[in-house]
């Protein structure tokens, strides 16, 4: 999620001819030291249940809005929409706080911090989608970010994991970029990967 932004309008070559849409989502990411602070913490959680299939660390992230599987087209008007936007915000104090689990499969850590900025983007970030002709699912927003999923027949690793969590308090950071990413969901039997499509920082004018 921190990676250089890659400004092309297609996907990459080898989905060419063969995926002609793009599964797509607009996200903050947190600052490698962030992250690196969290990754300390799951240590334990890491040896003890080394079967839980463990999110990337550069993937992690804070979705906004989910927008689903997309023609390759419809992404780049998003792209100027997305960079006015976030030209026109500051960026938002976060931090990553405690852990929990959805379903007793899906670990996650929770977000605090100025939570009624980030809802105040989001809501505006779906707006700005919808005017962009793009229909999709609205899903509440729950501020967190995914780190682990249980295999079958292990849902207690998840349960496990998140009571580790329980007083995690991350420090204080600022959510400086505003992410469009693609997923590679559905497009084979591996891990998950995502990828930028394009970043914008928040305050900064064209």
């Amino acid at each position: 999620m921190t990676e250089t932004p890659e400004h092309a309008t297609q996907p990459p070559a080898d989905e060419r001819g063969t995926a002609p849409t793009v599964r797509v989502f607009v996200a903050l990411a947190p600052p490698d030291d962030a992250k690196a602070e969290l990754e300390r913490e799951l240590g334990p959680a890491y040896h003890a249940h080394p079967r839980m299939r463990w999110n990337r660390i550069e993937d992690w992230h804070v979705t906004l809005a989910f927008l689903g599987e997309l023609p390759v087209a419809a992404v780049p008007p998003l792209r100027p929409a997305l960079a006015a936007l976030a030209a026109s915000r500051a960026p938002l104090r976060l931090a990553l706080h405690g852990g929990g689990h959805f379903d007793e499969r899906v670990l996650w850590t929770g977000i605090d911090g100025d939570l009624e900025g980030l809802h105040r983007l989001a809501t505006d970030v779906r707006a700005l989608v919808r005017e962009c002709g793009i229909d999709f699912r609205e899903r509440p927003l729950r501020p967190h970010l995914t780190l682990a999923r249980s295999r079958r027949g292990a849902h207690s690793s998840a349960v496990e994991a998140a009571a580790g969590l329980t007083g995690f308090t991350g420090r204080p950071w600022p959510a400086e970029r505003l992410h469009l990413v693609g997923s590679n969901i559905g497009r084979g039997p591996g891990p998950i990967h995502y990828r930028d499509i394009e970043s914008w920082g928040f305050g900064v004018q064209g």
